[in-house]
């Protein structure tokens, strides 16, 4: 088997792949080219996308070459991929804003010294905004048949569950295969890989090439990652863990690195760190509390830097003992209107995801401090003076939720 596709497995990413001896032959015999595209509804990806970015890093750790697809084109239509209901559409102007936000992490994640392997971006608007649209029905549209389209999933779930599913949203396997088409004419482009969910879309890709101009392209796909906790990857109880520095600090990406499940932690430190395979097999028996600091290390120092990942765990360490100030955690903004409330609404303005009931029991035990100090009546209220003491109070929710609060 080729090394690259191996690997690939050994670490978990593999899910499907079109004729994988054929694949695993021209991987052996050439450098290729695979993309993956991402669409551009918000300013920043989060570690959802983050499975699909390490794919790209280990096409270029063995010698292929990344292409990265901004869908300024297919983020205007909308993926139904696991989508209940329409995707908001964004003006022009937030699409592109929001490719130049995410290119910077890429650029990051896929820096390389050899030119051969830097990431080729491309904006599939570049080419979808010229098609016209009887000439690509008739040429590209005859490919498709309504009683397949209707099999695949991203389609057949909208319509069991009888939720609207717009004729634009329809079209989107068709644009996404015809990406395909475009790149392997335009870049030779011999390797799509997506989720899992992307499966039907992919395959339509390869068949619309081989239609087209008889070109042999491959499609792979990687496993849906969902926590051990039944939650989706990239969503916590404070929102998404953003990949852009300015929206998520380096400390608390750390933190929801250094959170995870016991029963993630080998797994997530076989995708989502560069230690070798070995190496962790290795360190299975160690402390598990070691292995989440180590996994939150690594992942960390990968998109902010050695530097931060250690300041991150310093200040994790400082942070959760007792008389800790908390002045270094990152400032969380909150106006006088809300800081006038009782510390019930307060909590639930800052962390949405617990239930008032719950705030209030964690209160009665004890679990709820302001400057360290047990809060046990629900109805208090911070007082002004501490704010304006030092600039700021230390909220802690029971042992590993703290936060820095300021006016």
């Amino acid at each position: 088997m080729n090394n690259f596709l191996k690997e690939f497995k050994d670490r978990g990413y593999f899910y499907q792949c079109t004729n994988e001896i054929e694949l695993s032959e021209l991987l052996n015999k050439e450098s290729t080219n695979a993309y993956i595209g991402f669409d551009s509804t918000a300013p920043s990806l989060h570690v959802g996308s983050l499975l699909q970015i390490m794919c790209l890093r280990l096409l270029q750790k063995y010698g292929h070459r990344p292409i990265v697809l901004l869908g300024g084109g297919t983020t205007r239509i909308g993926d139904p991929s696991g989508k209940e209901e329409t995707r908001k559409i964004l003006s022009e102007k937030q699409i592109e804003h929001n490719i130049n936000n995410i290119k910077n992490v890429f650029k990051i994640f896929l820096k390389t010294n050899n030119p051969n392997l830097k990431p080729i971006f491309v904006n599939n608007y570049s080419w979808l905004s010229k098609l016209n649209y009887i000439k690509f029905l008739r040429d590209i549209g005859r490919h498709f048949t309504i009683n397949k389209m209707l099999t695949f999933e991203s389609v057949k779930l909208r319509l069991e569950r009888e939720q609207s599913l717009s004729y634009m949203e329809f079209n989107y396997m068709i644009l996404q295969a015809y990406d395909f088409y475009e790149l392997n004419k335009s870049k030779k482009c011999n390797l799509q890989i997506g989720g899992s969910d992307q499966w039907g879309n992919i395959v339509n890709g390869v068949e619309l090439i081989k239609r087209e101009n008889g070109n042999q392209v491959f499609g792979l796909t990687t496993p849906l990652i969902t926590l051990a906790s039944g939650a989706k990857m990239g969503k916590t109880e404070n929102g998404a863990i953003w990949l852009n520095k300015d929206m998520l600090s380096p400390y608390d990406y750390w933190q929801f690195w250094r959170n995870t499940d016991d029963r993630d932690v080998i797994k997530f430190l076989k995708m989502f760190t560069e230690l070798s395979l070995n190496e962790i097999n290795e360190l299975k028996s160690r402390n598990i509390n070691e292995l989440k600091i180590l996994l939150a290390n690594n992942a960390t120092a990968m998109l902010h830097g050695d530097k931060e990942a250690k300041k991150s765990e310093i200040l994790a360490i400082n942070t959760f003992k007792d008389n800790s100030t908390g002045e270094k955690l990152p400032d969380i903004k909150v106006n006088s209107d809300i800081l006038s409330k009782n510390i019930v609404e307060v909590i639930s303005f800052i962390n949405k995801t617990i239930s008032k009931s719950e705030i209030r029991r964690l209160i009665k035990s004890k679990a709820i401090k302001v400057d360290n100090k047990n809060i046990q009546d629900e109805k208090y209220i911070i007082e002004s003076k501490l704010l304006s003491e030092k600039g700021y109070i230390k909220l802690s929710i029971g042992k590993k939720k703290h936060y820095k609060i300021v006016n």
